[in-house]
């Protein structure tokens, strides 16, 4: 699901480049975004005693983003299971490729800070946009 975003003053360093650190907050954005498309508000999921806590993240910083840049961040879901989710997530400006990454989430009850199984629901939705990760070239069958 695309999420188009400007990059504001805030977010840049004193040359005017992205800090390294808020691309994981344009990433939280995608996948809190997802979520609201699915119809799920991080609001609504609290009353539930739910919320998802990141666990790993892994990012590949390709090119930077500059301030006044229109970024897109592509988000997938790559793996899910009943109490984490794997999404495979891309930072893009006019077709141009800035960062992968791929983020881990772990769904926990907020109160206890212990993970919970997902919601029925939140699950089946999950799965359904599940897609199969690519295989690397060497990996493929010919």
């Amino acid at each position: 699901m695309p999420l188009s975003l400007r990059v504001y003053y805030e977010d840049t360093d004193a040359a005017g480049i992205v800090y390294y650190a808020n691309y994981l907050r344009f990433l939280e954005r995608g996948r809190t975004e997802l979520l609201r498309h699915l119809g799920h508000e991080q609001s609504a999921l609290a009353t539930r005693r739910i919320a998802f806590a990141v666990r790993s993240v892994q990012a590949e910083y390709l090119r930077p983003a500059k301030l006044d840049d229109l970024i897109v961040v592509e988000t997938v879901v790559e793996s899910v299971g009943r109490a984490q989710v794997g999404f495979a997530q891309q930072i893009n400006r006019n077709g141009e490729h800035l960062l992968d990454a791929r983020i881990r989430v772990a769904c926990i009850d907020p109160v206890r800070g212990k993970p919970v199984p997902m919601p029925c629901d939140i699950y089946q939705q999950l799965k359904a946009l599940c897609v199969q990760p690519a295989q690397p070239a060497t990996e493929r069958s010919e």
